[in-house]
């Protein structure tokens, strides 16, 4: 791990755009409440813009046992967070992305199960403004206990989606989050998921708590099934939700 030491003081914050010659799209996506389904969107969504363009997922989540179990990735050689507590100041975008594992084109930055605990922020402030330089897109699977707490990296973000259950509870969880969500120069949308088991429809969940909707799904029942034999599936109805999602970001970026 020696070349990702880097012998410059830790940046305080995430460098701003204006200090890099490249830089990635990156995609912030966070349930809107517990069970959303947001990490499994997150794993799709980069694995279908890893069909254009070098993209990694990265787990945020401080919570997690690690996204390579939800990806089937777990056995898979290559670093983890905690491989990385000593890549900060001027850390090499090439080398962290050379050493994280594949899952198919897409790179993946994961929490790690048998060491858990956060990487400190500024490890993860100084590695993924390293990967911005190196890879077209980014997507991070945010921890949504943070960014109620203000303490995530949606500021950093192109665009964040909040996959949102049509249920109250989706509700009351956003509306917690919202005070931090949607800076004027971030997109933020709501990816509504349904049935609505009480009837609630995506335009009134939108009002409620005043985020627009990008793009409505159908619940995908094997997908849960899928995951327990072995990751995200690649085909099917989760596919297709993906393709959609990425579709509709790259109709309403900038």
């Amino acid at each position: 791990m020696t070349p990702l030491a880097g012998a410059r003081p830790v940046h305080p914050t995430w460098p701003s755009v204006a200090s890099a010659p490249h830089r990635a799209l990156v995609v912030g996506v966070v349930g809107g409440r517990g069970g959303a389904g947001a990490s499994t969107l997150a794993a799709a969504v980069a694995r279908h813009l890893a069909r254009r363009t070098a993209t990694v997922l990265v787990d945020l989540d401080r919570a997690s046992a690690g996204i390579d179990v939800l990806i089937g990735l777990e056995a898979a050689d290559g670093v983890r967070w905690p491989d990385l507590a000593d890549a900060r100041g001027e850390v090499s975008g090439a080398d962290v992305l050379a050493l994280l594992p594949r899952w198919g084109a897409c790179a993946v930055l994961s929490a790690d199960r048998s060491r858990p605990g956060a990487p400190e922020p500024a490890v993860v402030a100084d590695v993924l403004h390293a990967l911005t330089t190196e890879a077209g897109a980014l997507v991070l699977d945010l921890d949504r206990a943070a960014v109620v707490a203000g303490e995530s990296l949606v500021g950093a973000c192109d665009a964040v989606l909040v996959v949102a259950p049509r249920d109250l509870r989706t509700v009351a969880g956003v509306l917690a989050m919202r005070p931090h969500l949607g800076p004027p120069n971030v997109a933020t949308w709501l990816v509504v998921r349904g049935p609505a088991p009480g009837g609630l429809g995506a335009t009134e969940l939108s009002a409620a708590v005043d985020l627009p909707v990008l793009v409505t799904l159908t619940t995908d029942r094997g997908v849960v099934a899928a995951l327990e034999r072995g990751g995200v599936p690649d085909s099917g109805r989760m596919a297709r939700s993906a393709a959609r999602v990425v579709a509709a970001l790259q109709r309403t970026l900038p």
